[in-house]
């Protein structure tokens, strides 16, 4: 199934960003309805193409509606609509994200602050050997589509029991491990986005099956899942 985005929906945020309160949401409530029909009907097609190459065990369409107990921002709606697909099962790791927003779309996928177990596991890794990754991030592809991990969250200094001067120290205190492919709002309304967020996804599938085999298994290789 492949489908489009329509231009509405930026003409919707872009309304929505400038009158972002519960009064006009209010009146405008059948014209959100419509236009998050149609975002969720491409987000359910982008999940039909990514269960046809990967064991995907949900979707998620997040709600517009912003939590603004602990922000500055009061503002009560989010002025962009976006998705997560989460792969199935304990031995298929990492996750895939869709955002839609005018002057600001982007495609992700990786491991957002894995918890301290399976960051440990990771940095102790790359601590040992990181030449596949290294080489996963030069390939000409997978370069090309998302130019390394997403700079947004590394320590200022070596994790406990890390040597700082370690080779591959720029890898071991990384939070994170995203990589991020941006779009202009006319790649996001060609007839060619189904198919370019689909093969981004499968561009990244080598890192995810690498990072799923280190941490569904010791520093010895052998497995920790249950059998």
């Amino acid at each position: 199934m492949t489908a489009i985005v329509n231009p509405s929906i930026f003409k919707f945020l872009t309304d929505l960003k400038k009158n972002n309160t519960r009064e006009w949401f209010a009146e405008n409530k059948e014209y959100y309805q419509r236009e998050e029909e149609q975002i969720k009907d491409f987000f359910t097609a982008i999940n039909e193409s990514l269960s046809a190459i990967d064991n995907i065990g949900g979707m998620k369409a997040y709600r517009i509606y912003r939590d603004i107990r602990f922000s500055k921002d009061k503002t009560p709606y989010k002025t962009y609509r976006s998705c997560s697909f989460k792969r199935a099962t304990e031995a298929l790791r990492g996750g895939y994200h869709l955002e839609i927003t005018p002057a600001g779309s982007f495609l992700a996928a990786g491991f957002w602050q894995p918890n301290k177990e399976d960051l440990f596991r990771i940095r102790k890794e790359f601590e040992l050997d990181s030449s596949y990754i290294k080489n996963l991030l030069s390939d000409k592809e997978f370069s090309t589509t998302f130019g390394g991990f997403h700079d947004r969250n590394s320590l200022k200094l070596a994790p406990t029991g890390f040597d700082k001067k370690h080779p591959n120290i720029d890898l071991i205190k990384k939070k994170d491990f995203i990589v991020l492919q941006k779009f202009t709002d006319k790649e996001v309304l060609s007839k060619e986005f189904h198919t370019t967020v689909i093969n981004s996804f499968k561009t990244v599938r080598p890192f995810f099956n690498y990072m799923s085999d280190i941490l569904t298994t010791n520093l010895n290789g052998e497995s920790i899942l249950e059998k």
